[in-house]
């Protein structure tokens, strides 16, 4: 196993730029998509895998392991390389999800191909590849080790039930960081944001589709099936604490900034962030609320007409063994989305990268499995009131 980085790596998330529905998704959201769509028995191309031994692979920048010395040197993909034969094109092209679907959608919508054998994005941005029909669906003869060690939490969200056309490369927690010594006690519930030592010192994330789930959940929500008059009561709710000074702000990734430097004592976070920042400040503390916390993804898929199908799915296949599963997750320190990786990060010679398997960010323990559930996504025919409205509150 690689010793863990003794450096802080910047998050991978801490790219991402939340834009709350790009134009073109907001255009084709609001005709109902209807020429966009792709049937099934148009999505697939001749496959070239057997006699072409390549693939390209579009994933975020820090979004998999490097080689400590040589940061252009991919430790689990080179092997993979020399395992299969298998030549991988891996292109660290994806900055936001908007700005991904914007780019591609072009192609898509034409029936025309993208370049792209295998792609990596959120899961709520999945959904709408899924309900337009934009990428094929995976075959699971292929991929043993999916079938066998994907984590059963995150085995059938709502927009795509047992996993057909998506596979989880990493997952995580939305919950509240926050910082114990300067705040003077701890924080249990979503509701302990709103406390008046508080105030003024709260950030709550920018973007619709990361903000809104753990919001409700504090209101005793099942995010699994919330309703539309779930969702403006959360709004109202907002309202109201931003017209008393309550939130401080509304952030993307930057939050991380506020709390380090003590702007802000308590925000929404997303859990791998707050491993990084514990690193160099053990006052920064996580906690997934008594009320529960969003459960999220970010998934690979195969996109249409893709000409190394068989070839992208064996990858998929390979990053699902536990090895090489906690080989990544050493590195990414995200939710690995193999719990059977946790045995063999337990078992490695180097004392710090043996003690990962003890973080429950990375793999949560029972307890707090049991409070974690992903939110049904945000349905076309809902995206252009709600993204009005929670844009609005938060002035973007």
């Amino acid at each position: 196993m690689p010793e863990t980085p003794t450096t802080s790596v910047p998050s991978r998330r801490a790219l991402l730029r939340t834009l709350g529905g790009g134009a073109l998704l907001g255009a084709l959201a609001g005709c109902g998509v209807p020429a966009a769509y792709i049937a099934p028995g148009d999505r697939a191309a001749p496959d070239r895998s057997a006699i072409d031994k390549r693939l390209t692979w579009a994933n975020w920048p820090l979004y998999i392991d490097t080689d400590d010395e040589n940061p252009n040197s991919r430790p689990t993909l080179e092997a993979f390389e020399r395992r299969t034969g298998i030549s991988v094109d891996y292109v660290e092209e994806i900055n936001d999800n908007d700005e991904f679907f914007g780019k591609i959608s072009p192609a898509l919508m034409n029936h025309r191909q993208t370049g792209r054998d295998l792609i990596v994005i959120s899961d709520w941005m999945c959904a709408r590849f899924v309900r337009l029909g934009w990428v094929q669906e995976m075959d699971r003869a292929r991929q043993p080790n999916v079938t066998r060690y994907l984590d059963p939490l995150l085995t059938s969200p709502a927009f795509d039930p047992g996993r057909t056309f998506t596979v989880p490369w990493q997952s995580g927690i939305t919950g509240i960081a926050y910082n114990r010594r300067k705040l003077g006690r701890e924080i249990r519930h979503v509701s302990d944001l709103w406390a008046s030592d508080l105030k003024g010192r709260v950030t709550l994330l920018s973007g619709l589709d990361e903000a809104f789930a753990l919001l409700m959940q504090g209101n005793g929500v099942d995010i699994t099936r919330w309703t539309a008059d779930d969702f403006h009561t959360v709004c109202d709710q907002v309202e109201r604490h931003v017209r008393s000074g309550q939130i401080r702000r509304f952030t993307g990734n930057d939050y991380t900034k506020d709390l380090v430097g003590g702007d802000v004592l308590a925000c929404q976070a997303y859990s791998g962030d707050v491993i990084q920042l514990q690193a160099d400040n053990p006052d920064i503390r996580f906690v997934v609320p008594e009320e529960g916390a969003e459960l999220w993804a970010e998934s690979l898929m195969i996109p249409n007409l893709a000409r190394h199908k068989a070839n992208a799915e064996r990858l998929i296949d390979y990053y699902y063994r536990p090895e090489v599963a906690a080989e990544l997750a050493a590195w990414v320190n995200y939710v690995c989305p193999v719990p059977a990786a946790q045995d063999v990060l337990a078992s490695a010679e180097d004392r710090e990268t043996a003690a990962l398997a003890e973080d429950p960010l990375i793999f949560p323990d029972a307890a707090m499995r049991e409070r974690l559930a992903i939110a049904r996504d945000i349905t076309a025919g809902e995206r252009s009131q709600f993204a009005k409205r929670w844009n609005g509150i938060v002035g973007m």
